[in-house]
């Protein structure tokens, strides 16, 4: 799955539209590289997020295409947040 359609499954940003732009401007990271919207995200890869001074970590546990609201935080599982 790509990481801008994984960002917005799992709801850790809104709207994919908003996702492309940040992973644009190389604020989203996979295993430490920063990467383009189309990267490819995998079980197991640890994604970090830079929303502004503050950062996220997440591994990523699941792929699925079609996700609940109730099921989006079974995606991934927090690993740091500063």
């Amino acid at each position: 799955m790509r990481i801008d359609k994984f960002l917005k499954v799992s709801r850790l940003i809104k709207r994919r539209s908003v996702a492309k732009d940040v992973c644009g401007d190389e604020r989203i990271f996979i295993n430490g590289k920063p990467v383009k919207p189309s990267k490819e995200v995998k079980v197991g890869d640890i994604v970090t997020i830079q929303f502004g001074n503050r950062s996220l970590s997440v591994k990523v546990l699941s792929t699925e295409a079609i996700v609940t609201k109730a099921q989006a935080s079974e995606c991934y599982e927090i690993l740091e947040e500063s």
